[in-house]
């Protein structure tokens, strides 16, 4: 299928007249008519119906033509991009990213984007997902990496990588590890170290509590980051705090002790974020790339 037979069915399909995409491609008429007879006998169906005014799109040709609408958007991209790297001004790509997922996939995704594009700039951001989507709304960044909730009508996009468990942990030697079972109930009333409530990882623990009929754990400290960051006050104190399976096989928190509780352990999608509105910058697809990449290698 040649490239500019595509093109001489997109301007007939916008014109909706033969001779006025002839004449806006600089062509005669059995030239255009002559590549959009050979689009269609390789397509094996017709794109065009005649009409008094000119011609219409086939219902078939209405599909084709959005597909082919894509196909000349990913080319001009892919053509600026490879522009920018000849010329070595790629910008710059404003991502991100939780700070559990920091260590693995984003550096080793930011790693190869430097090494691909030397002459871009990296602006990285760290939050949790409730931030990140705003900085996504407002513009401030391009894409974000961080747990996800499902997709709800707010103008962002979502694209799960992998998934992690999130566990309720503890310091060894902690009271309720002597106990010989243990259930959600059993929690209740004790000091947690939590993220702030507009965090998925907050609303999942809440929402189980919620389920059994319990009271809401109670933030004896609240943080507007990872509470792994904190791995150091749940060693020194009785503190319950929340711990990732992803962050835990880091060595971060590795010597805390989940709790045996079958209800306080939440599977979460981990992914991308970006916004729907508009195409993402060639850097910031790029980056999007090479996260897939990364994460489909060391699955």
């Amino acid at each position: 299928m040649r490239l500019e037979d595509l093109q001489y069915f997109q301007a007939i399909a916008e014109e909706l007249n033969v001779g006025r995409a002839a004449l806006r491609l600089g062509l005669s008429q059995p030239a255009l008519s002559k590549g959009l007879a050979r689009l269609e006998a390789e397509l094996g169906f017709r794109l065009f119906e005649r009409t008094p005014k000119g011609v219409a799109l086939t219902r078939a040709a209405e599909v084709f033509q959005e597909r082919v609408r894509q196909v000349h958007d990913n080319l001009a991209a892919a053509i600026k991009e490879a522009e920018a790297v000849h010329l070595g001004a790629l910008g710059t790509l404003r991502v991100g990213v939780s700070p559990l997922y920091l260590d693995h996939p984003f550096l080793d995704a930011a790693a190869r984007l430097r090494r691909q594009r030397p002459a871009a700039r990296l602006a990285v951001s760290l939050g949790l997902n409730d931030v990140l989507a705003a900085r996504l709304a407002s513009g401030e960044i391009d894409v974000a990496l961080s747990a996800i909730e499902p997709s709800h009508q707010d103008g962002l996009r979502r694209e799960a990588l992998f998934t992690d468990d999130l566990r309720v942990v503890v310091r060894p030697g902690h009271p309720l590890l002597a106990r010989p079972t243990l259930t959600l109930a059993d929690l209740v009333g004790r000091e947690w170290i939590l993220p702030a409530p507009t965090v998925t990882a907050r609303r999942q623990v809440d929402a189980a509590f919620l389920e059994a009929g319990l009271p809401l754990p109670q933030a004896a400290v609240e943080v507007g980051t990872s509470t792994s960051q904190f791995a150091g006050l749940v060693h020194r104190s009785d503190l319950l705090a929340l711990l990732s399976d992803a962050v835990k096989a880091t060595g971060i928190g590795a010597d805390l002790v989940p709790l045996p509780v079958p209800q306080a352990v939440w599977s979460r999608r981990v992914g991308i974020m970006t916004r729907e509105a508009g195409r993402l910058p060639p850097l910031a697809l790029r980056f999007v790339e090479l996260l897939q990449e990364v994460v489909k290698e060391q699955a």
